[in-house]
This record gives structure tokens, sequence and C-alpha cells, in this order.
């Protein structure tokens, strides 16, 4: 499918409530990125690019700073081979900050579940209850191949369905047994049962995943995909939880670039894009389509590896530039700060609850989202009042 062939065009502010009806205007959640692999100006940095941020404890903690006293709820920080551990890296930032949470994503093949289960036990009262837990299942083969992991898509699935009945067992209080493909566990439990719970966020798009999410987890996350595309994903997601008892809240992932005005959030978008390549397209395209990965390809068919804005545009003021080069969630927010506050109300409408958002670079698209767009959904009671954080987040000069 081409870019083209997915707009949506329909009235933002006019679309039909998701599965559950308008959700409440207090339910709202907004998440920023902590840049743990670096942060650039640039889509596709490298380490002779002067735009280059390494992602030091001072730099990172400037970012968290920022996020915090902005009034973002919470900081997704990513795994992988290219970035600081998520769960070391967070809690070294845990004393620079005082109130914004950590959503810590991991693989749960990598680490036994019972001693996840102690890792966020410890987390939580460290940290006063600080802590979001992101469970990745999927990447490409040749990361995962990394790390010594060789189940093939479903195997993982399955994994992580057994890791979360474990992880959920040894929260209970009581010690819990299991004897399943994957796994054998005999009395596991930690020493306490983290105050509180830590919610669980996981994203796929396969039918592996969407029932291993409406089984286990809290939050269910998807990659910014045009409206009536998600809000099919969705609705089976909701169907699939009601039918085990459950449900959901529901997350979206997006890049955001928002301005005083439509122009220069455009005229931003075409100089990242203006920075990229054809080869590192050509490059990105041929992985994206060898990947295993159901929402990398539904990702990539947004584009059609395209340059041309009316294309890559796939809804109103929704870009899928990023996809064409970078992995992952591949589509952004563009538009006025009027602009983006009415496509998050659009998407809120359809059944999001959380948003998690980040942009080139991080510190500087968090300002200006934190001070163009949060306060127009203050207004219109999207929004809480920010939680004001006494911590000086520093001299954005220091970083321009």
């Amino acid at each position: 499918m081409r870019g083209a062939d997915l707009r949506d065009t329909s009235d933002p502010m006019t679309s039909d409530p998701g599965p559950g009806g308008d959700t409440r205007p207090d339910d709202l959640k907004l998440h920023w990125f902590l840049p743990t692999g670096g942060d650039s100006r640039d889509l596709v940095p490298d380490a002779e690019n002067p735009h280059r941020r390494e992602p030091s404890l001072q730099y990172l903690a400037t970012v968290a700073r920022a996020a915090e006293q902005l009034g973002f709820d919470g900081m997704l920080t990513p795994t992988g081979t290219f970035c600081e551990d998520a769960w070391l890296a967070t809690a070294a930032l845990l004393g620079e900050t005082e109130r914004i949470k950590f959503l810590v994503a991991f693989r749960p093949g990598l680490v036994s579940p019972t001693l996840a289960a102690q890792m966020a036990s410890t987390y939580q009262r460290l940290s006063g209850g600080r802590l979001l837990m992101n469970v990745v299942t999927g990447a490409d083969t040749g990361e995962l191949a990394r790390f010594g992991d060789w189940l093939d898509h479903d195997n993982r699935y399955a994994r992580t369905a057994e890791f979360l009945g474990i992880l959920r067992g040894a929260w209970s209080g009581e010690p819990f047994d299991l004897q399943g493909d994957h796994y054998r566990v005999a009395a596991a439990t930690t020493r306490r049962v983290p105050e509180p719970v830590p919610p669980i966020y996981f994203g796929g798009a396969s039918a592996a995943a969407e029932e291993v999410a409406a089984r286990w987890v809290d939050v269910y996350l998807a990659w910014g995909e045009p409206p009536a595309m998600v809000q099919a994903r969705l609705e089976r997601v909701a169907a699939l939880a009601a039918g085990h008892g459950r449900t959901l809240r529901f997350g979206i992932r997006f890049h955001v670039i928002s301005r005083d005005t439509s122009a220069a959030a455009w005229a931003e978008a075409d100089r990242l894009l203006a920075g990229v390549s054809d080869d590192a397209i050509a490059a990105a395209q041929a992985d994206f389509a060898a990947t295993q990965s159901v929402g990398q390809q539904r990702m990539a068919s947004l584009h059609g590896g395209t340059r041309d804005r009316s294309a890559l545009e796939i809804a109103p003021n929704v870009w899928a530039g990023v996809g064409l080069v970078r992995g992952g969630a591949g589509t952004a927010l563009v538009g006025s700060h009027a602009e983006v506050a009415d496509v998050i109300e659009r998407y809120h409408r359809l059944g999001f609850a959380e948003f998690i958002l980040s942009g080139y670079p991080h510190l500087e698209e968090a300002y200006w989202f934190g001070e163009g767009v949060m306060p127009l959904l203050r207004q219109r009671g999207l929004a809480s009042a920010a939680h004001g954080s006494s911590s000086d987040p520093g001299p954005l000069a220091t970083f321009r």
C-alpha cells in the first residue's frame, strides 16, 4: 500500500468515539522520550555529525528535568544494542528528578521473569512508585541474535505470555508455580509486593501480540497509524480483552514537530528530510522489507519510500517521513500548536488515553510541545495542570 492510499481526510473534531466512547478528559497522559542512544537535530546522525549529542548523564538529566518541569507524566526509555541499558539509565536519573515516571523498555526473553519481578519491586520502593514497564517482544532477527535469542515470532509471544503470568504471579503475595513450554518456576515470589504494582505497557500488531495484550497487559501501545487504520486494531484488541473479562487502556506513539505556525512546522519537516540521502532511504526500506515485525511492515506500508510530501501526509497533520529511514515509530504530528492539539484530541476521541511523544532533538522539541501544545490541551480540559518541579532543567542555550 502507498501512503496516498491511506489518507484520512475526515474532520478530526467529528470522528466517532472509540470502543468505549469518549475517554474521561482527565484521563489523558503525556509521555516524552529519553534519548539513551544519543540525540541529534537530524534523522540519521552518525559519529562525525556535529549535531550529535552523546547520551551522557548530564544531557539525559537535562532532558528528563525539562520533561518533568513541562508537565509530562512519564518518559519512555528504549531498549536495544545501540541504547544505554534502560534500567540502569533511569535508576541513575531518579535522584536527578522528583516526580516524572520512567517507562522502562526491556525484552522478556533476556531476563528471568522472577528476577524482573524483583527488579521492579525494588525499583518501586527506591523510586517511590515511579516505574512503568514496557515489555518489548519483537525486534529484527539480527538484533535478537546478538543476545542469543533464536525463537521464531509466534514462540516469542508465547514465551512473553508465560513471562507475564509468572511476573504477575510473583507479585501476588503468594508463591507461584508454573510449568510451561518456556519457563518452569517453583514458588516464584518477591520479598514484598511492589506498591504500587507497576502497570505493564506492551505493543505488537500481530494476532499473537494482540492475544497477549488482551490477556496480560494494562496499556496496549500502537505506533501512529492513520485513524481509520489504527481504530480497527483498537476495537479488535478491546473486544479480545473483554472476552477475558478485562478492560485495557490504549496508548499511541508519535514523533512531533509543533511550531507557532503550520508553515514553520512543515519547513522543519522538510529540513529533516532534506538531510536524508536516497541511498539511506533505499537501505532502510530494504531492511524493513525483510522484517518479521508486523508493526514495522505496517509502518513501511504508509509511504512506499516516496519523498513526496502529499503522499507522506497520510492523514491531516500526520507525516510518515520519519519512517523512511528509522525503524519503529515512523510518523510525526506536524503543524501549528493548535493543529497538533487537534490531532491529539482526535486520537483521544478514538480511545487513546496515553501519548508517547518524541522529537529531533528531544530537549528543544520538549519545550516546543510543552510550551505550545500543553496549554491548549489544558484549556480544552484534556490535560491536567502541570506538575511543576523545583528542579532546574538547566539552560537550554547550553545545547543549542
